[in-house]
Order: C-alpha cells, then structure tokens, then sequence
C-alpha cells in the first residue's frame, strides 16, 4: 500500500542552492517534479504534497512560489497537490488572498517559515483566516527573530499553546528541530543552535508536545524530514508509544528536496508493522488515511 507524503519540495526546473556545497548533493540542488516524483515513487509514496516557499517569486533555492506549485499540480493532479504560502505584508489582506489559493486548488497553507513571533500581527491574521477558512496550516519554527528561519515561539512553546487556544478550530501541523525537541521533557532552554539541534538518547516522558497533543485536538504533527525521524527513532519504546497513542493526528512526510535524499522514518514504520511492533491501524492512519481524511486526498493502492 502506497504512502501520502504531506511535505515535500521541488521546482518546475531544477536549480541549484544558493551557498550550497557542491560536494554535497543534499545541499547544492532542488529537484524538478519530475525527478521528485520518480525518487518519491521507488519508495513506495503515491502522493505527494509540495510546499510553497512564496506567495509570488520563490527565492531560487527553496523551490515553488504558490504559481509554481499550482503549475505542477495541474500537470500531475493524480500525483501532486500543493499548499499554499504569504508573504509578511498586508495581514488585512490575507483571508481574500488565502481565499483565492483555495480556490485555485490549494489544501491547505505551509510550509509557513515567516520569522516572526507567533502572536504577531501577521501570524494572527494567518492563522484567523486558515481557521474561517478551514485550511491546515503547516509551520516550521525558529527560536527568535533574526535567526534562521520559521514561526518563533519561546522555551516550552506557550506562543503555540496561545494559537491553540485562540483557533480551536484550526488544524495546525508542527514540525522542525524546534517543535520536535519539545517532545522530550529535558530539552534544551537556553540558546538558539541548542533549541534547534537534533535530540539525543532516551526520551523524557512528560514533554511539551505530549502534553499538548493530550490537550489540545487541534495540533498535528508532521513527521518529516530528519527532525521528525530523530523524534521517533531517537528512542524506539517512546516513539513507538507516541506512533499508538496519537495515530489519528500524525502525518507521513519526508521533506524531500531531491533524489538524494531517503530519510530513514518511511522504512521504520513498514518494518514495525511488519514486525508487529506498529498496529496495522496506526500505520494506515499515519501513512495514508488521516491525509486523506483531513486533506480529502486520494492515492492509488
């Protein structure tokens, strides 16, 4: 049975990264859809969803700008399905704008990487309008303003809880280093590259994003890239518990950006329900069925 990847990145052509290492194939390309879509299909996905990186011009390299992204999906629509993306200007805009990508085909909003604070004018009107709108949002996070890139949010994330809170209705998906470290109560608090590093070793149980996928209905989480693979596999009991215990609310995803990457959670989850160590049920909610039920995607067998 064919996987749904919620989280991926291409380009209408290839290009290469700007700084990127020549020597490092991970680094220094993004794919065309093409070439996404044959490495995506070899590992079993039968669906993919791309992410913008811009509501008009994409920087060249992150990939789709929301045009791109419905450009790729109209060649493909049995393939690719895309979400859409804004810029940080105008939030007394944003519901027509973000109206009209539904519209026009978009499933949802991410990935959403504007630095700011998350209780920020910007951000509130984004999240106001997805919630009205009911488009899941998709964020990546950062620990301040200024460093790196994504929604900012302070040790313990209570900017999270405080969006929880005030959109009870909207669908929101977590992912990055940032959000997943939370996942284990002994995380780091103190320094950006610390609170944006990849976990290590046992999970303590009693973790911020625990306690507030227990809380709150309306947080997701989305497993992709090395951040999510880290947070499951890091310690295999705990992972394995978190997989049961929240099925219906986590999502498959590989955030990949060409053929050369594979990341390792795809393949994990095949062999512990092989292996009866994953239920067949939450493996089929992970990986395919909570997509489709949250996103109204359909994917072929």
């Amino acid at each position: 049975m064919r996987k749904i990847d919620l989280h991926t990145h291409c380009a209408l052509r290839r290009i290469p990264r700007r700084g990127g290492n020549p020597g490092n194939p991970l680094d220094h390309y993004t794919a065309d859809f093409e070439e996404l879509r044959q490495h995506l299909k070899k590992q079993s996905i039968g669906r993919a969803v791309l992410m913008s990186s811009g509501e008009h011009t994409a920087p060249m390299d992150t990939g789709c700008c929301n045009d791109d992204c419905r450009t790729i999906a109209k060649q493909d629509p049995a393939f690719f399905s895309w979400m859409c993306s804004f810029d940080p200007v105008s939030p007394q805009t944003l519901y027509d704008r973000m109206a009209k990508c539904r519209d026009q085909g978009a499933i949802g909003v991410g990935e959403v990487m504007v630095n700011e604070w998350m209780d920020s004018p910007f951000l509130t009107a984004l999240f106001g309008a997805a919630e009205k709108l009911e488009m899941p949002v998709t964020i990546h996070m950062s620990p301040e303003p200024g460093f790196s890139y994504g929604v900012c949010d302070r040790p313990g994330l209570p900017l999270l809880e405080q969006t929880l809170q005030q959109f009870p209705k909207l669908k929101l998906l977590g992912h990055s280093q940032l959000f997943w470290l939370e996942i284990s109560a002994d995380c780091p608090r103190q320094g950006n590259q610390a609170r944006s590093g990849f976990g290590r070793g046992p999970v303590v149980p009693g973790g911020r994003i625990e306690q507030l996928m227990r809380r709150y209905p309306n947080l997701y989480c989305d497993l992709s890239a090395y951040s999510g693979s880290c947070a499951i596999l890091r310690d295999e009991g705990y992972g394995l518990s978190f997989l049961e215990e929240f099925s219906s609310r986590l999502f498959f995803a590989t955030d990949t950006v060409n053929s050369c990457q594979t990341f390792p959670l795809g393949a994990f989850l095949d062999q512990c329900r092989n292996d009866g160590r994953l239920s067949d049920q939450a493996w089929r909610h992970i990986c395919r069925e909570n997509a489709q039920r949250i996103f109204g995607l359909r994917c072929a067998e």
